[in-house]
Order: structure tokens, then sequence, then C-alpha cells
């Protein structure tokens, strides 16, 4: 069976201002304000919590980066879990395409680097949870993308099969992990790396969720062929 696996972050919902709020959170306590951006610091956000802790950290010349994002990452995940859908957004028409893909009988799924808890919990706040089958998150199993395994795995539980499948994803992580399963990968131009995701070669790119069923079609297939 034809299966869709979605990236999250930055693919089917702007969460960067909430991740940006919850760095920031940490950068406060520490008597520093806010020192990222929500806007020029956004690819950061998408790249995780670890990530924009050390950027903050580095920005302020912290002599002991390594260790300051372990001990503060644990309180970012908290303030992140306590306002983690102020700011976010799902990516105009995200959730019409999932439904036209589901009704023409593809499995659907996320694989994400968020960890499972917080993306259960964003997803049941958007309120669209019940339109994934699947949901395998950065500690649901033993590895993350971009190793294969996640998207496998992702696949599976949706009830697809995994060599039939497709991850849509906007960033290297995920043009990765679809090569490393050998599978199409389709890259989103909406997020903060824009049209440059195209350096990526995946096997397709949309500008837009309109476009994104023909494109899963030309690549896999439809679940009458």
């Amino acid at each position: 069976m034809q299966t869709v696996i979605f990236d999250l972050d930055g693919t089917l919902a702007d969460t960067s201002g909430d991740l940006i709020a919850a760095a920031n959170a940490c950068f406060r306590a520490m008597g520093q304000g806010d020192v990222l951006d929500p806007a020029g610091d956004a690819a950061t956000a998408f790249r995780g919590g670890r990530a924009m802790l050390t950027k903050g950290l580095e920005r302020i010349a912290h002599e002991n980066v390594l260790g300051e994002v372990e001990n503060w990452y644990p309180q970012l995940l908290r303030a992140y879990e306590d306002q983690i859908d102020r700011y976010t957004t799902i990516y105009p028409g995200a959730m019409q395409a999932v439904g036209l893909l589901s009704e023409a009988g593809y499995k659907i799924g996320i694989c994400t680097n968020k960890p499972e808890k917080l993306a259960e919990i964003l997803l049941a706040r958007l309120g669209i949870r019940a339109a994934f089958a699947s949901l395998i998150g950065a500690d649901t199993l033993p590895v993350r993308k971009p190793d294969p395994l996640p998207l496998r795995e992702a696949a599976l539980r949706a009830g697809g099969d995994p060599a039939q499948s497709l991850i849509v994803g906007d960033t290297v992580t995920d043009r990765k992990t679809a090569e490393a399963l050998g599978v199409p990968c389709i890259l989103v131009t909406f997020g903060p790396a824009g049209r440059e995701v195209a350096k990526l070669n995946p096997e397709g790119m949309i500008d837009h969720f309109d476009a994104l069923p023909a494109e899963v079609a030309r690549l896999i297939g439809t679940p009458s062929d």
C-alpha cells in the first residue's frame, strides 16, 4: 500500500515561533533577555532545541556552550510544552492535501525529530492528530532521522509498505532519510530555506500543498494502480 509520511516542523506546521519563544525563556532565565529572533532564526528553530540553545549561547559568547546546552535543554522542553501552540500555525492547504490523499487510499503518517510526547501534544492541540495513522518521534525508537528506521516504522505503523512510501519534508535531514531508505522525497519550498532546497536534489518539490497529490501520484503511483 502506498504511504505518505510527513515531517512535522517546517513541513505541516510553522512551529518556529513557539520554539524560539521556549529558547528565549531559557536565555531570559540566564539574565540575557531574548537572544534569538523569531524571524531571523526560524531556520535554526527547525533544527531543534539544542541547535537553538547552541546558537544563542555562541551569540552571547558563553564559555561552556556544550555543557550549558545540556543543562538547559530540559528546561527548554518544559517551556515549549507549556506554550506549544501559542504561535504555531498549520501551513495553508496542508490538511486539505492530507484529506485528499487519505480519501484516495494512501496511508498517512508522521516521522519527526520532535520528541514523541511533544508531537502528540501539538497535534492534539491543533486538532489534527486523528488524520495520521502513525507517529514516530525523535525518541520513539533508539535512532532518529536521518536513520531510515523511523521512516520505515512510520510507514509500517500506518499500515503501508515502506518500499512504496515517500516522505514530505523541508530539510536535508528528510532528504537523507529518504535516500537511506531508498524512497522518494518531496521537499516544500515555503520554509525558511525557500527554493534553496532544490540544491538537495529531491525527487519532487512543492510551492504549495495544492500541488502535493499530483506529485505523490507521479512518484509512487496511486492505490488504485
